[in-house]
């Protein structure tokens, strides 16, 4: 009786500790772009580094016995180089706040389409509200953002969305299938490191070998250990402890982070309408945050 509320506890903490390693996540994404490293190069270190770390765990837990050839297939595809490819291509169009407006701040409305149309969920109406509000302010972001940002910045905006969908897809796969936390690491880092690392050595443009030292261990340090190791384990955690709706709606914080960093370390805009965006996401990320009911016996 009691694991339940602790197991929410840690649930909406592993969340909320999200927003913040994405927050920072966005600057360093953002940056990258003055690196000299391509986009390929950033999914290798996300996928190879960390294999550094997950290979020893995986031998030793072998996390494919409790995971059928489909569901590994799956799993890797949706956390493979086709969703962060998209991603850290965004980052080439957009500022880093439009990264977390449109990857975070749809999550929760993502979730309701899905919930709607694969499983026949009835959210609440207050659910929709808070979505709605959520939606209104990243349109108003997005729009307010648009008059400093470059021309293309829509490609980038499009690219975040296709992130979004992958990565609400992600979330909805962990609370179903009740991943763990080794077969999440065996999926997201291990099968692509297998298979993305010898096509990025042999085929794709690479700027490793020119890189300055100090962002070349930036880059490496964040994008090969934290998102993986760290981002994709809490939200497994989160999604499975609290629910995905719950989780989608808290990371829809993100944007407000990102918009705030983004301004202070990058010196990217944040007029008073972003700002009172950001006020109406919040209110509307807390008005979607709701209590988990236990499941029936």
């Amino acid at each position: 009786m009691s694991s339940r509320p602790t197991s929410q506890f840690t649930g909406f903490a592993a969340a909320w500790s999200i927003v913040f390693v994405w927050s920072f996540w966005l600057i360093v994404s953002r940056v990258a772009n003055g690196s000299g490293l391509t986009v390929y190069d950033l999914a290798a270190m996300r996928y190879g580094l960390a294999s550094l770390v997950a290979v020893p765990l995986c031998l030793y837990f072998k996390p494919w016995r409790g995971l059928r050839l489909m569901q590994i297939a799956v799993l890797s595809f949706i956390l493979g180089p086709v969703y962060i490819l998209c991603v850290f291509t965004g980052f080439q169009f957009a500022p880093a706040a439009h990264g977390g407006i449109f990857m975070n701040g749809i999550l929760p409305l993502i979730s309701i389409i899905f919930g709607v149309i694969l499983f026949r969920a009835n959210p609440s109406l207050r659910q929709l509200f808070g979505a709605g509000l959520i939606l209104v302010s990243a349109i108003v972001l997005a729009w307010d953002g648009s008059g400093t940002s470059a021309q293309g910045a829509w490609i980038g905006d499009l690219l975040f969305v296709t992130g979004a969908v992958f990565f609400a897809v992600y979330m909805i796969l962990s609370e179903r299938w009740q991943l763990t936390a080794m077969q999440i690491i065996f999926c997201g880092t291990v099968v692509n490191a297998v298979l993305y690392l010898p096509v990025w050595a042999l085929w794709l443009p690479s700027g490793l070998a020119d890189a300055p030292m100090g962002p070349l261990l930036l880059q490496a340090v964040y994008q090969g250990f934290v998102p993986n190791l760290i981002g994709l384990l809490f939200i497994a955690h989160a999604s499975r402890s609290i629910g995905t709706a719950n989780t989608s709606s808290i990371l829809a914080a993100v944007p407000g982070g990102g918009g705030i960093l983004g301004a202070l370390i990058l010196g990217e805009s944040l007029s008073w309408i972003s700002i009172l965006a950001i006020v109406l996401l919040t209110i509307g990320l807390l008005v979607s945050v709701r209590r988990r009911q236990p499941p029936p016996v």
